[in-house]
């Protein structure tokens, strides 16, 4: 095995010296659950179980080990996914989950400040399964639970970790579910120029998270497309870092964003780089999703200020039957040019993928008005349009 990076050393050092100098001050574990997720054993629902796995069409988006052909894709009894982390916490401070409404309202620099625990045992415990994982390096657990047992909806799993215990929101999702929704979040919900480093480093650790604001329309726009499809699944699917996770919880729960699943990344070096791959992240997780919930088809949304467009177009050519639609939310010249150093959007995607219509707006209103001509939620298909042959052309619609 090869030696982990240097960065993550040092790292790993620091860490290991703050925290034992840190239990030295009393302080002690604390646990930050985040929302899970899950599948319904398909029996529980009277359907079949054997399925067949999605096989992507180009080397791309495939996994070493990836499974094929037809098998039980969901374990007896269910299998759901608890996600949280283990830091170190000032001893007093209060019991309010840190992405609680009441929990306290600070600058976004503070989020970045913490101690995790590497190696800590976490009990978790979903409906009739329970099963024990341990933290990573971050001090992350992502543990998976098989035999829950539980109907879809929104649940709770009890997690332990050293006298620790503390509860996570699931959602569990039906096998009946045909449609869902994968959301970026900067600059696709929520308004923080990422790509311009100065205004970013600003709205990131300076500026109060209760003067943020939402792209327009965008949290009504998701609960139109929802509305149609009680229990339909929700992901934000980020590059942000986890240390943000309860700023942004709050965030979206105030602008009336749907429930549902966060997937951030740890922000730091790598154990073979200085920092994560932001497109790797997203596609190990598009890939997972696509896995999990071969009968879903999804509403990819993001925003062409980075690279959601062209990895959304290699996503759909991949697994074009589990993608319902694509839509960009257009940032103005200005903002590109302040972006990447010109006034046309980065990425150069032919954005036609056969089956797969391509939508583009400036915020949630457009995108709603065009999205909802084309999608189906209720079938998570495609509706007839009258144009179908119509070229990409920024700001129509095209298929």
């Amino acid at each position: 095995m090869s030696r982990a990076h240097m960065a993550s050393r040092l790292e790993d050092r620091l860490n290991s010296s703050t925290s034992t100098l840190l239990e030295r001050r009393h302080w002690s574990k604390r646990v930050f659950p985040y929302v899970g997720f899950g599948s319904v054993d398909p029996e529980l629902e009277g359907r079949n179980p054997y399925v067949s796995a999605p096989r992507p069409k180009t080397q791309t988006w495939r996994a070493s080990g990836q499974p094929s052909g037809r098998q039980r894709r969901i374990p007896e009894g269910g299998r759901a996914v608890v996600l949280g982390r283990v830091v170190m916490g000032k001893s007093g401070q209060p019991a309010v989950p840190a992405a609680h409404d009441d929990s306290l309202v600070r600058r976004g620099f503070r989020a970045f400040f913490s101690v995790p625990q590497t190696g800590e045992e976490v009990t978790v415990s979903l409906g009739a399964a329970r099963a024990v994982g341990h933290t990573d390096r971050g001090g992350y657990f992502d543990i998976e639970v098989v035999g829950h047992g539980l109907r879809d909806g929104w649940h709770e799993a009890t997690i332990e970790c050293d006298g620790i215990v503390t509860h996570a929101a699931m959602q569990i999702i039906s096998g009946e579910a045909r449609f869902g929704i994968i959301s970026d979040i900067d600059d696709t919900a929520l308004i923080t120029a990422l790509p311009r480093p100065l205004i970013a480093a600003w709205n990131t650790f300076v500026v109060r998270e209760t003067v943020r604001r939402e792209v327009p329309g965008m949290a009504a726009f998701y609960r139109s497309m929802l509305s149609g499809h009680p229990g339909a699944p929700m992901f934000y699917l980020s590059t942000g870092a986890w240390n943000t996770q309860p700023v942004l919880t709050r965030f979206l729960r105030r602008s009336g964003f749907p429930r549902g699943t966060l997937l951030l990344t740890d922000w730091g070096p790598t154990e073979t780089a200085w920092f994560r791959s932001g497109p790797e992240h997203k596609r190990r997780w598009l890939r997972r999703l696509a896995s999990e919930f071969p009968d879903v088809r999804w509403l990819l949304v993001g925003d062409d200020g980075q690279h959601d467009p062209a990895l959304y177009e290699k996503f759909a050519l991949s697994y074009p039957e589990h993608v319902a639609g694509i839509a960009i939310r257009q940032l103005t010249p200005a903002q590109q040019l302040l972006s990447h150093g010109h006034p046309l959007q980065m990425d150069d995607v032919a954005g036609r993928v056969p089956g797969v219509p391509w939508l583009e707006g400036p915020n949630g209103f457009m995108l709603h008005e065009r999205v909802s001509a084309v999608v189906d939620p209720g079938r998570g298909s495609v509706a007839a349009i009258a144009a179908p042959q119509a070229r990409r052309v920024r700001g129509k619609v095209h298929a």
